[in-house]
């Protein structure tokens, strides 16, 4: 049943009234059969398909379990601090960390974070090509890019925010603060 929608579910799922639902049915735009009470039903595949031509954003699943952070930092006293901060908190994380901008996009990749703690300054790849690259990737371009960086100024913090970096911090900045922006930015 997951897979079928009522006129209310589909309203609630493209962000419209029911009447609304019922215009583009009627319309022919959406695909839908009729129960024997007289109700309409439709299918996830046609709805989302109307929804992707016409440029309505599918809602993203809401996962269960645990919100997943990748830290990226060169300074490993950092990243330790930060890892140890994140996975004892209250909220149950799964931290996960890389060493430099190669490791980094190796590991959005195949741990999935919902969010990225990115230094900018890192040998190899700097934080602005990771920040791009998991931007302009469809696989991840949800994920959510937090910036903790020594380096930032006006000019740095403009070229992350260019590159798709959501939020900007300068170091040091407390372990308090950093969970409290933490949950915030995941909607916690």
């Amino acid at each position: 049943m997951k897979n079928l929608f009522t006129v209310h579910t589909a309203s609630k799922y493209c962000r419209v009234t029911p009447r609304t639902i019922i215009n583009w049915i009627e319309s022919g735009h959406i695909a839908c059969y009729k129960t024997v009470g007289g109700h309409r039903r439709m299918n996830r595949a046609d709805l989302e398909a109307f929804m992707n031509k016409q440029g309505i954003p599918i809602p993203v699943k809401e996962e269960s379990g645990p919100k997943r952070i990748l830290v990226v930092d060169d300074d490993p006293i950092i990243v330790e601090t930060v890892v140890m901060g994140l996975s004892e908190d209250d909220h149950h994380y799964e931290v996960e960390s890389a060493m430099d901008g190669f490791e980094a996009g190796l590991k959005v990749q195949s741990f999935k974070p919902h969010l990225v703690i990115l230094d900018i300054m890192m040998p190899g790849i700097k934080g602005y090509e990771v920040c791009r690259q998991i931007k302009t990737n469809p696989e991840s371009s949800d994920t959510k890019v937090m910036v903790l960086s020594a380096y930032l100024d006006k000019e740095k913090f403009d070229r992350m925010e260019e590159n798709g970096a959501d939020i900007c911090f300068c170091k040091p900045l407390t372990l308090p603060v950093l969970k409290q922006e933490v949950a915030k930015i995941l909607g916690i």
